[in-house]
């Protein structure tokens, strides 16, 4: 299983972006994805997670502003972010376990055995 990031940059408060992940080598169908986030000196943490058969979720942090959606087609998951402020500031990674279970999707790290390279976000004030 392959992941690469690509959509970060730079962008002034208020901005937005949109973070793409391209998936390579998935074999199975059952899938559950998620964006995270490493600040420098802070832990990594769940943004977004969405699967094929659990509840989408959000970090309490970005509900409302962020978006995430998956192409099953291109096998590309998104995260659309909008009205970015300066917290939002990081290394962003997408993730992949291959699962499928109702309820919640999951956004804590260990429950993800495949991540890709990150991609850079930076957002002034």
């Amino acid at each position: 299983v392959q992941l690469v990031e690509s959509g970060g940059g730079s962008v002034q408060a208020g901005g937005s972006l949109r973070l793409s992940c391209a998936a390579s080598g998935i074999r199975y169908s059952r899938y559950l994805m998620s964006w995270f986030r490493e600040a420098p000196g802070k832990e990594r943490e769940g943004v977004a997670s969405i699967g094929d058969y659990c509840i989408t979720t959000y970090a309490d942090s970005v509900r409302g502003r962020f978006t995430i959606f998956k192409d099953n087609a291109k096998n590309t998951l998104y995260l659309q972010m909008n009205g970015l402020k300066s917290e939002d500031t990081a290394m962003y990674y997408c993730a992949y376990a291959p699962i499928q279970y109702s309820g919640t999707c999951l956004r804590d790290r260990a429950t993800f055995g495949y991540w890709g390279q990150g991609t850079q976000v930076t957002v002034s004030s």
